[in-house]
């Protein structure tokens, strides 16, 4: 099969106008800013209007993970194991509740701010390692996702597509950072707008898809009532697993208020309900198309390629350049979150990593050198992990478990209980990382070395081990750091009065020494 010339063109063009618009916001934005250059190039000099930021954050949130993944998995296990719309959509309400007004009203620069104030660098450098995971496997994954479909639409190499999308990517997200990848959001998500609103007319009007409605038990699906605690764990875990990124904070902390950064969080989540309807819908195409006249010969279901059903129903089921337009829609997706994940993950390090823990006195031109060096890395980090690593989905899986375990708990505490310090979030990391590492991962071939209530060697952990993790994580934290406070107070209390004695002990020897008199000292005799 040759290389789809139109397509490849098109996918250039779209590439170049986002590389344009990156670079113009970016030039645009210098003349006007007078402020921190560092606090321009992580937070946007935090002059970013709601409109702009209700599409930054609609746009990162609708990624390719999200627009893919909804369609993979309503054909693969149905709408009521479908949980990333539903989570996300009540996660950034909650965010916005709880979160966003606190962190935003203290001009935090990055989510671990707070914590760095907390609990100092140790503590810091951990997190930071949990978030980067996230970052590098979530962006993996998403670069994997936009590779299969670019060689299923476009026919071209899965290392090309991947390491060409990627550099369009890093190259503007280096030369403007936020206000590039909050403008190039923009545009992407007309793209996705676009994309799936003209492919699925032609796709539930194909002779081939027949009328969804009729199968709609098999992609609504049936819940199981056996696995009730499972399914509950998973909500939890993608609810409040939703906050603690640093790709939704960098939008949050980039508005002009607190009241803007709650207004962004809540009309984002909304936004990202209703774009994830085209891919329900898609989905539910792929459950009743009738795929044996098509060139798979069969769905890609039954083939064990779930993960390809979005760009294998827009290659089916619609014109040629319909499809590439549906692609365009999901290259778009990959792009604005992959931008959000690279420069937030390389701000992380700059800012809390790099000036308050490496070199303290460093200036803002080198800052932002080494910030511009770090969205390179992690953004060819990311790459190679996507093309070399096999298993990218399993490992962000396992990633995004963490961030909700270890993460979450430490954020919640360092912007919310005053008294809690790193006597309590040492333990509290490692803690809840032993209990979900201990819970093992299917995905990838992990075997539990903690077997949790209710586990079986067919079903696995029953239990809800991530939602368990947290909590001890949450709770260990909180004890702790009161014990380690108490401690610590009560060996200072002693310490100084240890001193107090001894000075005591002096200024009464001081004493009887001036006074010419001494019962001890053999060096001095009583007066005859």
């Amino acid at each position: 099969m040759e290389v789809n010339i139109l397509g490849l063109v098109v996918l250039l063009v779209f590439y170049l106008i986002i590389i344009v618009v990156g670079i113009v916001a970016a030039r645009v934005k210098r003349r006007r800013e007078e402020g921190s250059r560092m606090e321009e190039a992580i937070v946007a000099g935090r002059d970013i209007n709601v409109i702009v930021g209700i599409f930054t954050m609609t746009a990162t949130t609708v990624g390719g993970g999200y627009i893919n993944g909804t369609a993979e998995s309503i054909a693969s296990s149905g709408l009521v194991w479908t949980l990333a719309p539903f989570g996300i959509f009540i996660g950034l309400i909650l965010g916005g509740v709880i979160f966003a007004g606190p962190m935003r009203e203290r001009q935090y620069l990055t989510m671990l701010d707070p914590i760095q104030e907390k609990s100092g660098a140790v503590v810091v450098v951990l997190v930071y390692i949990a978030t980067l995971c996230g970052d590098v496997f979530w962006t993996a994954s998403i670069l994997v996702a936009l590779g299969t479909s670019l060689s299923v639409i476009v026919n071209i190499p899965l290392s090309i597509a991947i390491v060409s999308s990627s550099a369009a990517t890093v190259f503007y997200t280096m030369f403007g950072q936020m206000i590039s990848v909050a403008y190039t959001d923009i545009v992407q998500l007309i793209f996705i707008i676009i994309g799936l609103g003209v492919s699925l007319p032609f796709v539930l009007t194909n002779d081939n898809v027949g009328n969804i409605g009729a199968t709609s038990e098999t992609w609504i699906g049936q819940f199981d009532t056996s696995i009730t605690s499972p399914w509950i764990d998973l909500f939890i875990a993608m609810i409040f697993g939703t906050i603690p990124w640093q790709a939704y904070f960098q939008r949050v902390l980039s508005v002009r208020s607190g009241r803007q950064a709650q207004m962004l969080s809540v009309v984002g989540a909304f936004s990202a309900m209703v774009m994830a309807i085209p891919s329900v819908l898609i989905g539910a195409a792929a459950v009743s198309a009738d795929w044996s006249n098509t060139t798979l010969g069969n769905s890609p279901m039954a083939l064990n390629q779930s993960s390809m059903t979005l760009p294998y129903v827009l290659y089916e089921f619609t014109p040629k350049w319909v499809a590439i337009l549906g692609l365009g829609a999901v290259s778009a997706a990959v792009m604005s979150s992959m931008d959000s994940s690279i420069l937030g993950s390389s701000s992380m390090f700059t800012n809390n990593i790099y000036r308050k823990i490496i070199r303290k006195k460093a200036k803002e031109t080198e800052s932002l050198w080494v910030q511009t060096v770090s969205i390179f890395c992690v953004g060819v980090l990311a790459t190679l992990v996507s093309i070399f690593v096999p298993i990218v989905y399993g490992l962000f899986v396992l990633a995004a478990d963490i961030v909700f375990v270890i993460v979450l708990p430490q954020l919640f505490c360092a912007v919310f209980l005053r008294k809690t310090n790193a006597y309590g979030a040492i333990p509290g990391f490692l803690i809840g990382t032993v209990l979900r590492v201990g819970a093992g991962e299917v995905l990838l071939d992990w075997q539990p070395f903690i077997e949790y209530p209710m586990y079986s060697k067919e079903y696995g952990q029953q239990f809800p081990f991530r939602t368990f993790a947290m909590v001890v994580s949450l709770i260990t934290i909180v004890a702790l750091s009161l014990i380690g406070d108490l401690v610590s107070r009560y060996l200072c209390n002693k310490s100084r009065h240890d001193k107090y004695h001894v000075n005591s002990e002096e200024n009464q020897q001081n004493a009887n020494i001036s006074s010419g008199y001494s019962s001890s000292h053999p060096l001095i005799s009583l007066p005859s």
